[in-house]
């Protein structure tokens, strides 16, 4: 792969064919966030928009595993245009796509901020209504770079309801209110585990905290996510769990929680996010 270190582009010429740009994050890692940012992509999909699904997580990509794309390798469509690859009628970009899952991507900063300007400028990514975006866990230097990048219309923070994670999660809203990208805000992964022999809930890791965090920190609770014993192994698959699935009770709620992000990027203001971020740390 060829990495350009050619000076960027205008913020607002760069991926002027897309209405909305979600990025989906986490203050940590193994809490679903990819899972999160593949099915809101199905389930926007599926409600009839046209949508784009760019994998930002350069050391760890998931999408390629979970889209049923782990094997295929992007084409280009002429010199320096990058054809993306087509799954379940998304177009999506993944470093996994670039390397053998053996390989492993040892890169300072500079090298991942190069990487994340090339799927901006060079993929042709066309006319789409979304734009996600799976970010990597943390608040390092691809988060840092993409609010300089793009004009962002919200971010949606993932977390599971422990201790631990809340206190990455406020990092991470932090990260993205210093970066003066919007908060749409917070999704709890694995929240509860609905006993099939019963239909009884239990939550596992502890009921209400992401409530009471959310309200602590003013941000929505946008949506809870059971804990699915069929979304690993769907993922694994290469299926969605809302393709897997579609009447299932996770693919309702991610239906559910696209709607709500539908709504919250209508609402979206004309400045960009990168335009907020330099005035920010320039006064």
């Amino acid at each position: 792969m060829t990495i350009k270190t050619a000076p960027s582009k205008g913020v607002r010429k760069r991926l002027a064919g897309i209405k909305h740009i979600i990025a989906v994050g986490s203050g940590k890692g193994g809490v679903g966030k990819s899972t999160v940012a593949v099915n809101l992509a199905m389930a926007l999909q599926q409600s009839g928009a046209s949508v784009a699904l760019l994998d930002a997580d350069i050391y760890g990509p998931s999408v390629p595993i979970m889209m049923g794309a782990r094997d295929e390798r992007p084409t280009l469509i002429a010199e320096n245009t990058i054809r993306p690859i087509q799954r379940y009628g998304i177009d999506t970009i993944s470093m996994g796509n670039m390397i053998e899952e053996t390989d492993a991507v040892v890169w300072r900063g500079p090298m991942l901020t190069k990487v994340l300007n090339q799927f901006i400028d060079d993929v042709a990514w066309g006319e789409k209504d979304y734009l996600i975006i799976d970010l990597p866990p943390g608040t390092g230097d691809v988060q840092l770079s993409l609010s300089q990048m793009v004009s962002v219309s919200g971010s949606i923070v993932v977390t599971t309801p422990q201790d631990v994670a809340m206190a990455d999660v406020r990092r991470a809203i932090r990260m993205f209110e210093m970066t003066r990208i919007p908060v749409m805000g917070i999704v709890e992964n694995m929240a509860f585990f609905t006993c099939p022999d019963n239909n009884k809930d239990y939550f596992i890791f502890g009921k209400g905290r992401t409530l009471e965090a959310c309200k602590e920190m003013n941000v929505d609770l946008l949506g809870s996510l059971p804990l699915d014993m069929g979304v690993g192994p769907a993922a694994d698959r290469g299926e969605p769990i809302v393709v897997a699935e579609p009447g299932g009770n996770q693919s309702k709620r991610f239906h559910e929680l696209a709607k709500t992000v539908r709504a919250l990027a209508e609402k979206n203001t004309d400045k960009s996010s990168a335009d907020q971020f330099s005035e920010f740390f320039s006064g």
